[in-house]
């Protein structure tokens, strides 16, 4: 008899299945309406569908489907995409993706990732196993299909996108890459300047247990990790790094694949800053494409078929670098932000023309504040506050004038005679005292209007171990990169406190931080800005 969990599972597919096959069928129809005769034709000649066992490495079998051409008779070859799926997501994630590419001469083959769903093994987090899960099913493409060697591909949203850096260093049969919401440095994306993301490990860790077999290491790591057992600091830092695309970079470079790679201003899961900097290191042919909203819900309504530039830049580059298609995407410029308060996309050579100019804000003055309190001033909530703010423009919102200054040190700007084009990260300089030897601190950049309510453009957690008590040191904290226009007649406000939802403090009850500049070395804010 199956275990209930597995049979829970088998259950959730088979309705997922049928739902999403509905929708592969509807989801062209609803992104561009078609009537009569030549409807019935383009239904009748859309592609070929079959789901299938793929073998793993070391003998486990993934759950897969596969699209083709209708066309596809043996007498030529085509060429072939990839797609594993998102954490926690079955085989069927792509498929209206995957029937579109398919309608336009693509093979292309989706398998759920290891460890979740009806794959076999366990979640292995992007580990070697997942790499060599990759290759395994290009194999498979090969001999089973009519794809095309010379013209293999891959990508996918989060979990597949970081799935596809990863197996274009191992495997240089793949000539291009599209990876959406994923991450190059999985260290810097959850424990940037050594603050665990709280709600991001909460949430990626309950959506592996909820739906596949997570290993022994992974539960471990996820143990250490929200318990803050800096004991295992350096075994975790280890464990981020070899799961982590820039660690291979050297060899992702010498395997020259394309590499398009697309994320959220407000990722909460993998904030896009590291990104960009992968970004610059890149030497093949390479393009960033970066949107509001937060982890995956920029690409997320191509899931279903509807318009969207994610996905049309995906196919784009896909036709570009697999069909040689003279499509224009190699001469854009290679850098497409898309602003969090509207407007069309704005265009850069690279990442450094992004930030090359800055205008400081002077941090004057000593604050002191007591931590372990909220203020109110706060990142907002994982995968609610970014997507209030994608659709509806409602970021985080807090009274500046009514900040608890016990609680929260505030400095302002004068008000702006212009529009403040706000592009890129912003970077915090300042000294930090601290009564006790550790301690967290977040920083928070808002936009704040006449009546004093401040709008949040940027954040950044600090958590610091082992100073001397009472011993100033120097604080260099670079906010999330984002790109927000600061209306003229509106003021800048830089608050930081010391504790938020998003993260795990580390403040010792009762302890005091004070923020100095002096005059050797005085304290402010850099901000990146756009003429």
């Amino acid at each position: 008899m199956r275990h209930p969990r597995q049979a829970l599972r088998t259950t959730a597919v088979g309705a997922a299945c049928a739902a999403l096959l509905a929708v592969t069928s509807l989801g062209p129809a609803l992104a561009t309406p078609q009537r009569g005769p030549s409807a019935v034709a383009a239904q009748a000649g859309s592609a070929n569908v079959r789901f299938t066992d793929i073998p793993g490495s070391g003998g486990i079998t993934l759950k897969g489907n596969v699209f083709t051409p209708r066309d596809a008779d043996g007498s030529r070859r085509y060429p072939v995409i990839v797609l594993p799926t998102s954490w926690a997501m079955p085989q069927l994630e792509y498929i209206v993706q995957a029937k579109q590419l398919a309608d336009s001469g693509y093979v292309v083959v989706s398998y759920t990732s290891r460890g979740f769903w009806l794959s076999g093994g366990k979640i292995e987090t992007a580990g070697p196993p997942d790499i060599a899960d990759a290759s395994k099913v290009i194999d498979w493409a090969l001999a089973h299909t009519h794809a095309d060697p010379a013209r293999i591909g891959m990508g996918g949203i989060s979990y597949g996108a970081g799935i596809s850096l990863l197996a274009s260093g191992f495997d240089k049969r793949i000539k291009a890459v599209v990876a959406m919401s994923g991450w190059a440095d999985l260290i810097e994306a959850i424990y940037g300047d050594r603050t665990q993301h709280r709600q991001a490990a909460e949430l990626l860790g309950g959506l592996g247990a909820l739906t596949g077999r997570p290993g022994e290491e992974l539960q471990g790591i996820l143990k250490d990790f929200l318990g803050s057992n800096l004991a295992k600091e350096k075994e975790m830092l280890a464990w981020g790094a070899k799961r982590s695309p820039a660690t291979y970079l050297k060899e992702i470079n010498a395997g020259g694949a394309a590499v398009m790679l697309g994320n959220a201003w407000g990722d909460t899961v993998f904030p896009p800053d590291q990104y960009a900097k992968f970004f610059e290191r890149l030497t093949g042919p390479k393009r960033l494409e970066l949107r509001p909203g937060d982890h995956a819900t920029a690409e997320g309504t191509g899931l279903f078929g509807l318009p969207n530039d994610v996905w049309t830049n995906a196919h784009r580059w896909f036709d570009h670098h697999l069909k040689g298609a003279a499509n224009g995407i190699d001469r854009e410029q290679p850098v497409q932000l898309k602003s969090r308060t509207g407007g069309g996309y704005e265009s850069y050579p690279d990442w450094a023309a992004v930030e090359r100019t800055r205008r400081t804000l002077p941090l004057e003055g000593g604050r002191s504040i007591r931590a372990g309190v909220d203020s109110g001033a706060n990142g907002g909530t994982a995968l609610l506050s970014n997507v209030l703010d994608q659709f509806l423009k409602l970021p985080p919102m807090v009274s500046v004038p009514l900040l608890p200054r016990t609680f929260a040190a505030v400095w302002q700007s004068d008000r702006y005679d212009a529009v403040q084009r706000v592009r890129g990260s912003a970077r915090l300089h300042t000294t930090l005292t601290s009564d006790k030897e550790s301690g967290t601190v977040v920083a928070y950049l808002y936009d704040v209007g006449p009546l004093g309510v401040g709008k949040l453009v940027s954040h950044a957690p600090y958590t610091f171990h082992d100073k001397t008590p009472g011993r100033p040191f120097t604080v260099d904290l670079k906010l999330l990169a984002t790109s927000y226009d600061v209306p003229a007649g509106h003021r800048l406000a830089l608050v930081v406190d010391t504790v938020d939802p998003l993260y795990i403090e580390h403040n010792p009850a009762g302890a005091r931080l004070g923020f100095s500049s002096p005059k050797e070395d005085p304290s402010a804010l850099s901000i990146p800005v756009r003429d």
